[in-house]
């Protein structure tokens, strides 16, 4: 049973609020490509930016990253040594490393050029990941977390050269700043529930997506399990989605294979959603066929 606030669940219940208007007519073959930074990868269904999959298999991130690779994916780094980066890169996956809010910003420059070095597509910073719930900066296995101000941020993207991803969003506001600052892409989460009663990523994602205009892409995560979640998550603005903890399970059970088996099939699922909203490739998905069960139930009044 869940607890009260739990914004996992939250947002489990607002994925499944949403509703699809089916539409047939003018109906094509769809295309889920995603075009991301120079890259062509075959789906928009990415990895989440996992950490510490040892105990899932051994060498978890770099099989992890073999996995999406062999399914055509973007895959995504958190928290991890520079062997570990490297040995993720060899596997030939496109990767984006995100870096913790560390303290010292020194430790992050030097993150930020080890992963430009490694080949990484792009690089960001987790920005939600600063307290610990209580008020206070976080430590997070030994290392102290600490808020980055809008020009420290701007200094870590003029530092990275690539790409720069600001993780962690979740609010108009904060939209507006990545934007001042010049990064080069958002994530939309509530980092699997940091805080309680959290707005679930889809609910915000439209304003945010207004915000940006296309100007950077958008991302989603937290609870992401279909294809039917990703088609909602891009209906709604996303240009791609994040997969975990599903990939995790998968990772533990199958390795790499079974990682490239679930993100085919979530990727399946997706396609056969847009071949009935007549929607021919991710970047034409009508908004207007999502509809939130409020808006049934005003029709049947």
């Amino acid at each position: 049973m869940s607890r009260a606030g739990d914004s996992n669940k939250i947002t489990r219940d607002y994925f499944d609020s949403l509703l699809i208007e089916l539409r047939h007519i003018d109906s094509v073959i769809p295309d889920t490509g995603l075009r991301l930074y120079g890259e062509s990868f075959s789906t928009p269904v990415m990895t989440a930016a996992l950490s510490h999959l040892k105990s899932c298999h051994p060498g978890g991130m770099a099989e992890l990253a073999r996995g999406a690779a062999a399914a055509g994916a973007v895959m995504w780094a958190g928290m991890g040594d520079e062997a570990e980066l490297e040995e993720i890169v060899a596997t030939g996956a496109k990767t984006i490393k995100i870096i913790k809010p560390y303290a010292d910003n020194d430790m992050i420059f030097k993150k930020i050029e080890h992963a430009r070095k490694c080949g990484v597509i792009a690089v960001g910073m987790d920005i939600d990941h600063q307290f610990d719930g209580r008020g206070r900066y976080d430590n997070v296995l030994g290392a102290r977390m600490k808020a980055k101000t809008l020009d420290e941020i701007k200094e870590f993207i003029k530092a990275a050269q690539i790409p720069f991803i600001i993780k962690g969003v979740l609010s108009e506001k904060d939209t507006y700043k990545c934007l001042e600052a010049g990064a080069g892409g958002i994530v939309v989460s509530h980092h699997h529930g940091i805080a309680d009663y959290a707005i679930p990523p889809l609910a915000i994602l439209p304003k945010i997506a207004r915000i940006v205009e296309k100007r950077v892409p958008v991302f989603v995560d937290c609870c992401v399990e279909s294809g039917m979640d990703v088609f909602k998550a891009l209906a709604l603005g996303a240009s791609a989605v994040s997969v975990g903890r599903v990939l995790m399970g998968d990772l533990k059970q199958g390795g790499a294979q079974a990682v490239t088996a679930r993100i085919k099939a979530i990727t399946e699922e997706l396609a056969g959603v847009m071949s009935r909203t007549c929607s021919k490739d991710i970047e034409n998905i009508d908004p207007a066929v999502i509809w939130k069960t409020v808006d049934i139930n005003r029709l049947s009044r």
